[in-house]
């Protein structure tokens, strides 16, 4: 009897210790996301955006298309320093950093490798975290793209 009791509390410890570092992964949105193509609403691939010294950078880890050309294919259409280098591993988003309200993440850039053209990017966690809301600005002009957070 007593060794169910010590059980329950064990597990009840180790969620008390975990709860904090769990709440905090759906705070930002560093983390492996799959992303949706806002035309067609199909998975185009999986992005890990990562944190460091409080800037966000995000690269494509695995394409989820179905590739029309064997092999490995390179961004083509870049105009910078992304030209011809392949696209899994390619950093599409650069420099976003946390907005002074806390509630998005800002300045930096985001790439879409299909035409090679760079928008200004804006970030925002929706669904207490699951989903980011992903908006790309050339003017006023904007695109928006939902991604889902991936275990």
């Amino acid at each position: 009897m007593k060794g169910v009791h010590y059980s329950k509390l064990l597990a009840l410890c180790l969620f008390a210790a975990l709860a904090p570092a769990l709440v905090f992964a759906q705070t930002t949105p560093a983390g492996l996301w799959q992303s949706v193509d806002d035309s067609t609403g199909k998975p185009r691939a999986l992005v890990r955006i990562s944190e460091s010294g409080g800037v966000f950078t995000g690269r494509i880890e695995r394409s989820l298309q179905p590739s029309a050309t064997p092999g490995i294919q390179l961004c083509q259409l870049c105009t910078d320093d992304r030209l011809g280098k392949p696209l899994i591993g390619l950093d599409i988003v650069r420099n976003v950093k946390i907005t002074a309200d806390g509630q998005a993440w800002e300045g930096g850039t985001i790439l879409d490798p299909d035409t090679g053209k760079t928008y200004r990017l804006r970030l925002a966690l929706q669904d207490d975290g699951g989903k980011l809301q992903v908006r790309g600005y050339i003017g006023p002009f904007f695109r928006n793209q939902t991604w889902v957070r991936q275990p």
